[in-house]
């Protein structure tokens, strides 16, 4: 279709059977682009004409833009975003757009469309804050973190003790399901790491001292080592890994379907009723699983002395005669704190999950991360004060 003095006219070619669509192009005296649609505009013809049309309106800066709609028989979203799309391009140089034509049912939405102000992307402006604003956003975080962990452990130090009070009312099916993930199904993996680090760690100290004749106070060293520090601290962070992040996730995906809010509603208190058998059950099995893995160190470290001569006999006699009560129930003590860390961390993690794809994700990170952390912390507080106690 031709406007009055128009000096080019483009047919437009139609693509498929049920769904046709024609646009023809034209210009008028004065600057003013005729855009001519006839047929069904739907979200299969759309795709003919998108291009073109917006190419016709990018290709010279308009006065005014004429859409003629009179010979649409059918609209559709993807119609309505081809008008919205050929307004926004005009407005973006300065010119209007009028649509002529259009039937009395389309003209509502088109309207309702009109009404609203397109947004403007821009690639290049970005929020930008201070260092002030920064660290006082970053210390907020932190002081939010702080109140709400104070608060978890309040609530679960609550809920421990109510189970203790009343042990009848705890779940414990629940509890030993949970033990039996931690602990039973996590001793392969303590067992492989433990017999490792026992003969790593035996025959890089025996290798050193060979040249001293020094390599048996090798056993007394791992023994040591083992009962009182690195037996609790890597299987916590083994339980970390694998066991605290798990609870997060199950936790978190609980908080993402809104179970945990239906548990609230029926009058379930979420700490007692997901966190309380978690904890309980960690706490049950940390210190056997500190024992399995001090026990496959002495492995690994009795492999690496036999294969230097020494008999088995004297490698036991001088492990348990060096290891002392106050080590081994020192790692023990570690053993339990470090296991309520875990728990206690992976919980509150789980609960602190907030809506969307990634929030699963991002709770089991930081349940991991922060764990270890504490860990390390704890680990250090432990070591000044088993110092000043002469432990």
């Amino acid at each position: 279709m031709k406007g009055k003095g128009s000096r080019m006219s483009e047919p437009g070619p139609a693509k498929g059977n049920a769904s046709r669509v024609d646009l023809r192009i034209g210009r008028e005296e004065g600057g003013t682009l005729l855009l001519s649609l006839s047929g069904r505009l739907d979200a299969d013809s759309a795709v003919s004409v998108w291009d073109r049309a917006v190419e016709g309106v990018r290709r010279e800066r308009w006065t005014k833009v004429v859409v003629d709609a009179s010979g649409l028989e059918y609209m559709d979203g993807a119609g309505f975003g081809l008008l919205s799309k050929l307004r926004l391009e005009q407005r973006k140089r300065g010119g209007d757009m009028e649509i002529k034509g259009l039937s009395a049912r389309f003209r509502h939405l088109v309207d309702l469309v009109s009404a609203c102000d397109l947004p403007f992307w821009s690639r290049d402006k970005g929020e930008r804050r201070g260092l002030a604003e920064t660290v006082g956003r970053m210390a907020g975080d932190v002081a939010v973190d702080l109140r709400v962990a104070v608060s978890f452990v309040g609530e679960c130090f609550l809920a421990l003790c109510h189970a203790l009070a009343h042990p009848r009312r705890v779940r414990w099916k629940d509890v030993l399901l949970t033990a039996e993930k931690v602990g039973v199904q996590g001793l392969p993996i303590i067992g492989l790491i433990g017999f490792l680090m026992g003969l790593i760690m035996s025959f890089q100290t025996a290798m050193s001292l060979q040249k001293f004749g020094g390599e048996i106070f090798v056993p007394n060293m791992l023994g040591l080592v083992m009962f009182r520090e690195l037996g609790p601290l890597v299987t916590a962070i083994l339980l970390a890994g694998r066991s605290g992040s798990a609870f997060a996730a199950e936790i978190g995906t609980m908080k993402v379907n809104e179970e945990v809010d239906a548990l609230t509603t029926m009058g379930l208190a979420p700490v007692r009723f997901l966190v309380t058998p978690k904890v309980l059950a960690t706490l049950g099995v940390m210190p056997f699983l500190t024992i399995f893995f001090n026990f496959f160190s002495l492995i690994g470290g009795a492999v690496v002395m036999l294969s230097l001569d020494y008999p088995l006999a004297t490698y036991t006699s001088r492990v348990f005669t060096y290891v002392s009560v106050s080590s081994f129930v020192g790692g023990m003590f570690k053993a339990l704190v470090f296991s309520l860390l875990v728990a206690g961390v992976g919980c509150l993690r789980g609960l602190e999950t907030r809506t969307g794809a990634s929030a699963v994700g991002a709770s089991t990170t930081s349940a991991v991360v922060s764990a270890i952390i504490l860990i390390a912390v704890a680990d250090g507080l432990f070591a000044v004060l088993f110092y000043y106690l002469g432990i």
